[in-house]
């Protein structure tokens, strides 16, 4: 089994990689880190491009969570994937046998996450294992 984080860097993300981190480590399970680029539409040179650009802005990222769960201790498994994140993070999980997946949230009110399709939101409704929403805010909080 595994823990499936979504990461972008952003404040949510970067809250949720230190609960991941604590959950990971106290299931002892390795941590999966996914970030979804989902592909901008059709194909040609722009799109390629555009693709392989957000594919590197991913893996720069992940690589910060990389070093953290280096840090930890907490094995881990990186994906970039050409999907939009809350799929991604459905096949991740599937493929790692994930017991959890986990995002940050970035304080979205439910209604307009439901309007604009966040993906905690998104994952609530679709995954069929648990999903850990961490919220954007001080430790503690």
């Amino acid at each position: 089994m595994s823990v499936v984080l979504g990461y972008d860097e952003s404040p949510g993300a970067e809250r949720a990689l230190q609960v991941a981190l604590e959950v990971a480590t106290a299931f002892g399970e390795p941590l999966v880190l996914v970030y979804g680029a989902a592909a901008p539409g059709p194909t040609g040179e722009e799109s390629r491009a555009h693709r392989e650009a957000v594919r590197q802005a991913g893996r720069s990222a992940l690589a910060h969570a990389v070093e953290q769960a280096d840090a930890a201790g907490v094995p881990s498994t990186v994906e970039v994937a050409d999907e939009k994140p809350a799929q991604a993070l459905l096949d991740a999980a599937e493929r790692h046998r994930a017991r959890v997946i986990i995002v940050g949230s970035w304080g979205d009110s439910p209604m307009r996450g439901a309007l604009l399709g966040s993906t905690p939101h998104k994952l609530l409704h679709l995954s069929p294992i648990p999903v850990l929403c961490v919220p954007t805010g001080p430790e503690g909080a």
